[in-house]
């Protein structure tokens, strides 16, 4: 395309900002400015190089931060992007944790198979979820999909060829993890370099968190997406101007739960167990919260928000436990009733949630802005 009449060089007589947008193609570009392709050179060399830093145990618990990474991101986008409420998030993340323990661990699938069927049977639930969104809205929503933990629970309560696998038995850890050559599950090999499974998972988990970003940031970019930013705004307002909140609202669920699914998939992965108690019921509805936490303290319609936040809340979770959730604090005995690590987590992650309510409601997106924007405007950041 054309550069603009009104920005041209010629009829300027001088060179342009680096930082003006003056073609289409400049506005799709996915990094502008020297600094930001410096960012995203960094983050490729931590991406390969922490593996070899990090211990197993703690590249564990980055896999885990990736797969709720995943599944925040789908949420973002229904809740921040779009308006809608969710505290079912679980019963999405629920169909990849079942799809890998049923079709890879027991069948013997492979790692695309399972992973396009939990994608797709999370598309169509959200499809199915989803027109209930069109005739109700804010707490009525919600009530509806904390229903969704509890359909999910009595399905797997009853389906026992699905779910007789429990926490402890690590079904999982016999499902295939291959793409082509690369074997996941038993640790990548390249020559003489054997990696062990923590690090090739960290390695698979984390692309997949690049590609989910990477597909929920065009998504927002589209027509469909600045139709699901009107429908949030207003969507009376929405429809005069040529927008079907219909499609825009149930195209949206079924996005948010293939996203969920396939952070069903990479939780699976990292537990190597999987329990229907965690991902439906009570437990279930307190891991939709965690998610919905998740996105309020990285920040509201944004993509990096939902991978900040999943660091803040999964991986800050590490640096209270120590020895499990039963371990006392201040040496305090757990009889005694008064404070463990378990709940002094809940506790902080409550302090957490109100603070950042209070003192920044955009969460951790809106001081990364600052932070960015300070640096890009130096020696005039005033």
């Amino acid at each position: 395309m054309s550069v603009l009449p009104f920005t041209s060089r010629s009829a300027a007589r001088g060179r342009p900002h680096r930082n003006m947008v003056l073609t289409r193609a400049d506005d799709l570009r996915l990094t502008r400015g020297p600094w930001r392709k410096a960012f995203a050179v960094l983050l490729v060399v931590c991406y390969l190089s922490l593996p070899h830093w990090y211990s197993d145990a703690s590249l564990s618990v980055l896999t885990l931060v990736a797969a709720f990474a995943i599944g925040s991101i789908g949420l973002n986008l229904l809740v921040g992007y779009t308006g809608q409420v969710s505290l079912g998030h679980a019963a999405f993340v629920s169909i990849g944790a079942f799809a890998t323990s049923a079709l890879g661990d027991q069948r013997g699938w492979p790692l695309p198979a399972y992973l396009a069927v939990a994608v797709l049977v999370g598309l169509l639930v959200g499809a199915i979820v989803g027109p209930f969104a069109l005739r109700l809205r804010g707490n009525y929503l919600a009530i509806v999909t904390i229903g969704l933990v509890f359909v999910a629970e009595h399905i797997y309560r009853n389906w026992e060829s699905l779910s007789v696998p429990v926490r402890g038995t690590a079904p999982t850890r016999n499902a295939a993890i291959e793409l082509g050559p690369l074997d996941f599950g038993k640790g990548l090999q390249f020559g003489d370099v054997v990696y062990t499974r923590e690090q090739s998972l960290f390695w698979l988990a984390w692309a997949l968190v690049a590609l989910t970003a990477l597909v929920a940031h065009n998504i927002t970019r589209t027509r469909s997406g600045r139709a699901m930013q009107a429908v949030r705004d207003h969507d009376l307002s929405a429809e005069v101007i040529g927008v079907n909140p219909a499609r825009t609202k149930v195209g949206v669920f079924a996005v948010s739960g293939a996203m969920a699914a396939a952070g069903g998939v990479v939780y699976s992965f990292t537990l190597g167990a999987v329990d229907y108690h965690e991902l439906s019921g009570g437990r279930g509805l307190f891991m939709s919260i965690t998610f919905l936490a998740i996105i309020i303290l990285g920040g509201l319609g944004t993509i990096y928000g939902s991978i900040l936040g999943a660091f803040l809340v999964i991986y800050g979770q590490r640096f209270i436990a120590d020895n499990g959730a039963d371990a006392p604090i201040l040496g305090i005995p757990v009889e005694k009733g008064w404070l463990s690590t378990g709940e002094l987590n809940g506790v902080l992650f409550g302090l957490l949630v109100i603070g950042f309510l209070l003192l920044e409601p955009r969460g951790l997106a809106a001081l990364w802005l600052r932070v960015r924007r300070w640096f890009e405007k130096w020696p005039f950041s005033y």
